[in-house]
């Protein structure tokens, strides 16, 4: 029955998606011959007479639902269609595309493994119930994807002639973009990890395999085993998001792969071929949700259907020296934004342009000669406050959608659909702005979080302690309140924080589309991708903002780290209270 369920809610979900897309030109108040024409022939001007023959070329007078129609009855028979705009069978254009990405997708699949192993390597090694402070994995997660590409291009392709600047011709092509989007994938994948890791060493199983002599290397082994359940629907979540949502490196890299094609195809309102480029995004969530089940319950084993699972255990805080340079880091970061507070982030002095460092200008000056220090200061509240809002709305819609089995569908096609698209679409209903943006990006954001719920909530479910409640006479609500949200919402708060820069960077992509914050207001996902084109001849535009994403992330991890000191073991209840 629940399976059932999973499978009727999947394709009610992928269904409403697709649906909602061709609804894209009417929500966007757009007239989609007008936009096909731009994209064909640029600005030349057009004429009545040449609207009205795409709008028959393109079949747009049956309507949205007419489309719709067509394009379902050509997808029974194997037909995608033809692009709107180059005329080209989208069948093909998506099976090249996908190629491409889904060979980007492995490679960078196997940076984030690296990298995540990495990190967690010294909390196997130490195989303690003391998590580790986690500052390398949360700066490592806040890096901008773009950034990190064009530097590693910079540095790698242009200077050294190690590996080709763009293209896509052989393996070697591939080894700067897997880079550039394995490393922030593989910390995020590396920190749940890590807070996962302390969990499993508390169990009681830990002590008595201690006890009886057996190897650390062994103990080891078996608690990265009892660690990964919770991590691999994240997992699961990142091989989608590494191929559709890998557009910006894409870009740096002229890599002709499926992220581009579906921004590009949103942008172009080329319904045919976005609707192509969803359709494999959708498949692939649905067969990475399938493997990521059939693993997890693999790696759980019979213990989860007997209920027999230990219960999830809550692992003492950091001690003082992390909280001392967490509180050191951030005075040293307010001072900072303080310090550009007080200074005029709207002025602009051509003269000054690019100038570097000095006295006047302590972070130098942008590409209008505007103070850089001045507008990281003021960019900060209102990047921080919005980005803090999104996660903290995503957080709150997760755990309530994670903790529902209906769901499960819903989530895995939130997290199919790139965040242009959302913005798209949440935009053509809310218009432009600030607003728009942030509802786009929680639109989506509170995906990987509700899977992590549900992988949470779960084990916890499958606990012993809990099925004794059951027999006691608990009810639903009681065990999930006494029994189950202990074990859960302590690491989905720290998943939803360590989120906090990559939300900045997808408001700031909307922004820079013209979805969100207009210029000049600064912001600093925004401050990035203005400077980007100026980085090699002046870093220090990018690497202000960026560094203060990084530090952002330090800080959350080491405060997370340092939360307030638990027992050894979860608190025991009576089974029924």
């Amino acid at each position: 029955m629940n399976h059932a369920r999973t499978v009727a809610g999947r394709v009610a979900a992928a269904g409403a998606l697709l649906a909602l897309t061709a609804l894209l030109p009417r929500l966007t108040r757009t007239d989609p011959a007008l936009t096909v024409l731009h994209a064909r022939y640029g600005d030349a001007p057009t004429t009545p007479r040449q609207l009205t023959d795409v709008r028959r070329q393109l079949g747009l007078d049956d309507g949205t639902f007419g489309f719709l129609g067509q394009w379902a009855r050509g997808l029974a028979h194997g037909d995608l269609g033809t692009s709107w705009v180059t005329g080209a069978d989208v069948g093909a254009d998506v099976r090249a595309a996908s190629g491409v990405s889904l060979s980007l997708m492995a490679y960078a699949m196997a940076v984030a493994v690296t990298v995540a192993a990495a990190l967690c390597l010294p909390a196997l090694r130490r195989a303690t119930t003391t998590p580790p402070g986690g500052a390398a994995a949360g700066t490592l997660a806040a890096l901008p994807e773009f950034l990190l590409a064009s530097v590693l291009a910079t540095l790698f392709a242009v200077r050294l002639g190690w590996f080709p600047a763009q293209g896509w011709q052989s393996p070697a092509s591939a080894v700067l973009p897997a880079l550039a989007l394995g490393i922030p994938a593989g910390a995020v994948l590396g920190r749940l990890a890590q807070d996962a890791l302390p969990a499993a060493f508390a169990e009681p199983w830990v002590r008595t395999w201690r006890a009886s002599g057996l190897s650390r290397a062994r103990i080891a082994r078996h608690a990265a085993r009892r660690a990964l359940p919770a991590v691999l629907p994240q997992a699961g979540f990142t091989v989608v998001g590494l191929t559709g949502a890998a557009a910006a490196v894409e870009a740096v890299f002229a890599v002709p792969g499926l992220g581009g094609t579906a921004v590009a195809a949103a942008l172009d309102l080329d319904l045919p071929l976005l609707q192509g480029c969803l359709l494999v995004l959708l498949a692939l969530g649905l067969a990475a949700a399938v493997a990521v089940g059939l693993l997890r319950r693999r790696l759980l084993g019979p213990a989860l259907r007997a209920g027999a699972l230990p219960a999830l255990a809550r692992t003492p805080g950091a001690g003082p020296a992390r909280r001392r340079a967490a509180a050191a880091l951030g005075a040293v970061l307010l001072a900072v934004l303080v310090w550009g507070l007080t200074r005029d982030a709207l002025h602009v002095d051509l003269a000054a342009r690019l100038t570097a460092p000095g006295a006047a200008h302590p972070f130098g000056t942008d590409a209008l000669g505007r103070d850089v220090l001045a507008r990281l200061g003021h960019g900060a509240l209102r990047t921080l406050a919005v980005a803090a809002a999104v996660c903290a709305v995503s957080f709150v819609v997760g755990v309530a959608l994670g903790l529902t089995r209906w769901a499960t569908g819903l989530t895995e096609v939130a997290n199919a659909l790139p965040a242009i698209l959302a913005g798209l679409l949440v935009t053509g209903l809310f218009g432009a702005g600030p607003a728009g943006a942030a509802v786009a990006v929680a639109a989506v954001g509170w995906a990987p979080l509700a899977a992590h719920t549900a992988a949470l909530a779960e084990t916890e479910r499958a606990a012993g302690h809990v099925e004794a409640a059951v027999v006691h006479g608990a009810g639903r609500w009681h065990i999930l309140r006494r029994h189950v949200l202990g074990g859960v919402l302590p690491p989905v708060a720290r998943h939803a924080l360590l989120r906090l820069a990559p939300t900045t960077l997808a408001l700031a992509s909307l922004s820079f589309l013209g979805l969100g914050t207009q210029p000049p207001d600064p912001e600093w996902g925004r401050l990035l991708m203005e400077n980007l084109p100026y980085a090699e001849r002046a870093p220090w535009s990018v690497l202000a903002p960026a560094a203060a994403l990084a530090c952002v992330g330090a800080l959350v991890a080491l405060a997370s780290a340092a939360r307030a000191p638990a027992g050894p073991g979860r608190a025991r209840r009576s089974p029924a209270g």
